[in-house]
């Protein structure tokens, strides 16, 4: 693998966890109480953006190959995974979310 790659996946996994580690939206709007569908919604802007850097960094190497919609189905998977250890660290192992 390439340093590029390692570099995507890296920031993938940052966006990918992101948005379960503040309280803010998008790391910059103040919220009183984040319900999971603003998770939600940064997870996928988060797997937008690292769809199209990934895009944009293969566009610049070579001819970008097309894809059918397994490709697509595994890297969601992929990034959902990522995401787990602060989905699990938010909703099961933080004090404030505990009743």
């Amino acid at each position: 693998m390439t340093p590029t790659m390692y570099i995507l996946l890296l920031l993938a996994l940052i966006f990918a966890n992101a948005p379960f580690l503040t309280q803010k939206l998008f790391g910059v709007v103040s919220l009183n109480k984040k319900h999971f569908g603003h998770h939600l919604l940064e997870l996928i802007t988060g797997f937008g953006l690292t769809a199209a850097l990934a895009y944009l960094l293969e566009s610049r190497a070579s001819a970008v190959h097309p894809q059918g919609w397994e490709f697509y189905a595994v890297n969601v998977c992929l990034y959902l995974v990522f995401a787990f250890p602060a989905f699990v660290w938010r909703y099961f192992w933080h004090g404030k979310n505990q009743q």
